[in-house]
């Protein structure tokens, strides 16, 4: 849809949007604590029924195939960032970044990956309008990626982590100890780094891992940037504090990267089924369209997302609820 009413209607929401983001960032930067339970709690809820609302003034405005792949994506999104959360989990207690000062790298990291995705999806809708058969590379990645976030480990990728961080820290000076939320200090009469430069290099890296599994997630979902954006953005808002809310939870999320392998792989596969759609590649059925190559809907894509982080969650906490038992019998 290009009508002009959807033109302002982009303009505004995202304006309003990034706004709401950068003052909860900033809101963060000036008062450095520890959020409650209660605290967090109040504003997970809040990003969540906001982009609740979004998607319903979408569906008024624009149409439900609009607001039905927004919802989509951004549950697609919102899984892959929790996953995120545990990668960030393990750099805050490897590093012992300070319990108070974590929101400030949260906070970092956050808007390193707005940035990051929002790069991405400019050069991933050029590629998408310019040449249709990225679909099946998209689709492939996404089809390696599962298979390699079910059987892969978050040591795995410490160890491509660490081999970047120790390397940063061969190349600059760089302290033993913190100096509040101090990038720089001085040892012995001497300016050096301290270890939050490191900390914010490995949250880097993880952000631009997750960028390149998201972004082909996504455009598998709806190829309309503003979606796309969107539901990166409400992905992205709360996240902070729901790294505060799940805490040592997280961990008893045992089986959501199944979850989400399963989600990487539909997309994949779906996106492969829409390349076959359009497929112009000469040495493919002769450059024509494969018609017969199954059409997934949004809907369908919804239910199927839906359905998957339902059932791994669920999983994991009856898996965790049955261990801790166990533990209190011995």
């Amino acid at each position: 849809m290009d009508s002009p009413s959807y033109f302002w209607f982009q303009a505004i929401s995202s304006g309003v949007l990034v706004t709401i983001l950068i003052a909860d960032l900033l809101l963060a930067a000036k008062r450095p604590h520890i959020p409650s339970a209660k605290e967090s709690a109040g504003w997970v809820g809040f990003y969540a029924g906001l982009a609740l609302v979004f998607a319903a003034v979408l569906w008024l405005l624009v149409g439900h195939i609009q607001a039905t792949e927004f919802i989509a994506g951004w549950l697609t999104e919102y899984s892959l960032s929790i996953d995120n959360l545990f990668v960030f989990v393990l750099i805050m207690s490897r590093f012992a970044v300070p319990r108070i000062y974590q929101q400030q790298v949260l906070m970092v990291g956050i808007i390193m990956a707005l940035v990051l995705r929002g790069l991405f999806i400019l050069v991933g809708a050029a590629l998408i309008e310019q040449f249709s058969w990225i679909f099946y590379l998209f689709g492939a990645f996404l089809l390696y990626t599962a298979y390699h976030q079910a059987f892969r480990t978050h040591e795995d990728e410490h160890q491509t982590e660490s081999k970047l961080v120790q390397l940063l820290r061969k190349r600059v000076h760089v302290s033993d100890d913190f100096d509040g939320a101090k990038l720089t200090t001085v040892v012995n009469g001497r300016r050096a780094f301290t270890p939050m430069l490191v900390v914010f290099a490995a949250i880097a890296i993880t952000d631009v891992m997750f960028a390149f599994d998201s972004i082909p997630a996504i455009f598998g979902i709806t190829t309309d940037p503003f979606i796309v954006f969107t539901a990166n953005l409400f992905a992205l808002m709360g996240l902070r504090q729901l790294y505060f809310l799940l805490g040592g939870l997280l961990d008893r999320l045992e089986y959501l990267k199944y979850g989400i392998s399963f989600i990487l792989a539909f997309i994949g596969f779906k996106l492969i089924t829409h390349a076959m759609h359009v497929n112009e590649l000469p040495f493919i059925n002769g450059g024509q369209h494969i018609e017969w190559a199954p059409n997934i809907d949004s809907i369908t894509s919804l239910g199927v997302i839906v359905a998957s982080i339902a059932v791994s969650a669920i999983v994991s906490v009856i898996a965790a609820t049955s261990q801790s038992k166990k533990e209190q019998k011995r």
